[in-house]
This record gives C-alpha cells, sequence and structure tokens, in this order.
C-alpha cells in the first residue's frame, strides 16, 4: 500500500498536543513524501465563536470553513512544523460532530491514513460522552493513527 496522503484531524482540544500531532504526522508522511491534509473540525457552536474571534464579517461574505481554518492557530502551527520538512499540505475546514465529520473528510480526500488525537478517558467517560478518536478508528475507511498527549 503507498502512502499518499495523510489526514491530521484537529479541533478546539487540540491545541496542547500540536506537538506531538505534528511529530506523529511528520515521521509518517516526510519518508513517504505524503501530502498532508490539515483538518479542522468544528462543531456549529465553536465555528461561530471562532467566527467572532477572528473577526470574520458574517454580514458581508458567507465564509469559506477551509478559509476559517487556515487562519486558526492551531492550523498556523502545524503549516510551521510541515514546513521545517518541505512536506506538502492542503489545508481543509468542516463544521459538523467531530467524529462522523473526521471521517467524511478521510472518505472525500481518499487519504491513506488519519491522524488524530485524544486523551485517555475511562470506559464510562466514553460511553456517557463519547469519543471522537473512538467513532474514527471504528469508522475510518483507512489505517488511524491515535495520538496521545505526552503529558498523560
Amino acid at each position: 500500500m503507498t502512502l499518499e496522503s495523510v489526514l491530521l484531524a484537529v479541533g478546539p482540544g487540540d491545541a496542547d498536543r500540536i506537538d506531538d500531532l505534528a511529530e506523529a504526522v511528520i515521521e509518517v508522511a516526510a519518508p513517504a513524501d505524503a501530502t498532508v491534509v490539515l483538518a479542522h473540525v468544528f462543531t456549529d457552536s465553536e465555528y461561530d465563536e471562532v467566527l467572532e474571534r477572528l473577526e470574520f464579517d458574517t454580514e458581508v461574505d458567507e465564509i469559506d470553513p477551509d478559509e476559517v481554518a487556515a487562519r486558526h492557530s492551531t492550523i498556523r502551527d502545524l503549516k510551521a512544523s510541515l514546513d521545517e520538512y518541505d512536506i506538502e499540505y492542503e489545508t481543509r475546514g468542516a463544521v459538523g460532530e467531530h467524529g462522523s465529520t473526521i471521517v467524511d473528510l478521510a472518505s472525500e480526500a481518499d487519504t491513506d491514513r488519519v491522524v488524530v488525537g485524544g486523551r485517555k478517558r475511562s470506559p464510562t467517560g466514553k460511553a456517557v460522552f463519547g469519543s471522537t478518536a473512538q467513532e474514527v478508528l471504528l469508522s475510518s475507511p483507512c489505517p488511524v493513527t491515535f495520538v496521545r498527549s505526552s503529558d498523560e
């Protein structure tokens, strides 16, 4: 199986994992000369909050989620890391439930691998609150690499 593209999915909870996520995707993408799809997924409420925080004028134009993702600090930090290794990337933004939207993006982009971050949770916590990483692991159309925060 040739590795041509890797989807690195991030969301609002991944700011503290950026270095770990960048390292994981670089380890996979650099040797294969793969393109990385940097995907930032927002729920509806997260998206509205980010539009306001980044001072988008929602009265003038319809805002493209790709543009919002590209301006988000998490994506900018990841781009800087990938630039250091001359890894090609593209940016995608999406609005929806985190897990299912990541799976949809992986399918649409026809990626060969998904990299997703997460934190350690108890089985009860997963059952009560759900787990984005678990949904991606179980539903992804390709192999998934799970990156747990280094502080856990």
